[in-house]
């Protein structure tokens, strides 16, 4: 390739840099490895990652997850407040993983921009990296795409992958919970992935000064909890019937998801402090009640579904761990097409 071609690149005047995103490669390339076991094997043929299953596992389940940070990006973008987001991408899809007791095995992303901003990019990247060890899964590989035309500006967007593996009899399903299992939830940081279009909107329609706006921002953008290692401690301890990792859709859509049919919840709406950023939510975006259990997890990022004998037992392993937990409610006959109740 001569240097006429290089200095004259056509795919560079269309607003796609190729050396950008091999020096992205090149800057990432430590952080990505750091999160590699030895089940991960080398990149051969470098296409595709490849990843050894443990001989522990008697009859594997593979289990799938896949999801984005939405709007989060935007006020994170705005603010400057990049270090958390790619934590945010993991934990979006492993803490869904841990939910069926699947402990999570690797992870890939999908970054996509206007134009390769490197230093932004390998700033997200090693966010992932670094959520990927604590979650004790490897970063197996990923796609950075440049698309001028289509992301306008600045923007760019999220997407992650990840694949967790369960023997068959340890898959937590709903099949052992019964009326009389007592709920605890487990704290959030804040809302975690969730809600940032309405977030958005308040934070903009309050015209806050600079300092109040940096704090509330700083709150909304906390990065997302981490359950997977938690979760698989506390699974190896105890019995768990159920878990719920709350989501879009709040406490009242996604507990429901996790209980047969024939039964329902009662929340305990006063069992736990609502954290100030939810706070602030509801009275300065006027939110009533029963919207912000629809919208938020109003502080509580994952729910366990326990015989009330080991209740105590499970917070005080919660606490040992680091984390704070509730006793917020119990599963309950159906009465009525009330799939949860808030009292």
């Amino acid at each position: 390739m001569t240097k006429e071609i290089i200095d004259n690149d056509p795919y560079k005047s269309a607003g796609v840099d190729i050396n950008a995103g091999n020096e992205l490669v090149d800057l990432i390339k430590k952080d990505v490895s750091a999160s590699h076991g030895p089940n991960v094997l080398g990149n051969i043929g470098g296409f595709a990652g490849m990843f050894r299953l443990d001989k522990e596992y008697k009859n594997p389940i593979l289990v799938a997850c896949t999801d984005g940070v939405g709007t989060k990006v935007a006020l994170a973008q705005e603010t400057g407040m990049l270090e958390g987001i790619g934590q945010d991408l993991v934990a979006m899809c492993v803490n869904d993983l841990i939910v069926c007791g699947a402990k999570p095995l690797f992870f890939l992303d999908y970054f996509a921009s206007s134009k390769l901003e490197i230093k932004e990019a390998s700033t997200i990247i090693s966010s992932i990296a670094k959520a990927c060890i604590e979650s004790e899964c490897a970063l197996l590989g990923g796609e950075t795409a440049e698309m001028p035309g289509h992301y306008v500006g600045k923007n760019f967007d999220l997407a992650g992958f990840s694949v967790g593996c369960v023997d068959e009899d340890k898959i937590i399903n709903n099949k052992t919970i019964s009326a009389g299992n007592v709920l605890i939830g487990i704290e959030s940081s804040g809302p975690h992935s969730n809600g940032f279009s309405l977030i958005r909107k308040i934070i903009k329609d309050a015209n806050l000064g600079e300092r109040d706006f940096a704090r509330i921002t700083e709150m909304a953008l906390k990065p997302t909890i981490l359950y997977p290692s938690l979760i698989i401690n506390l699974i190896d301890k105890f019995k768990i019937h159920g878990m719920a990792h709350i989501t879009g859709g709040g406490l009242t859509e996604n507990i429901p998801r996790s209980i047969p049919e024939n039964l329902s919840v009662k929340i305990l709406k006063d069992s736990w402090p609502m954290p100030e950023i939810f706070k602030w939510l509801k009275d300065t975006g006027n939110i009533k009640e029963v919207d912000m259990f629809r919208i938020f997890n109003c502080g509580i990022g994952m729910v366990l579904i326990v015989d009330p004998e080991n209740a105590q037992e499970i917070q005080d392993r919660v606490s040992v761990e680091g984390y704070k937990s509730f006793v917020i409610g119990s599963v309950q006959e159906k009465s009525s097409d009330e799939l949860v109740t808030f009292i």
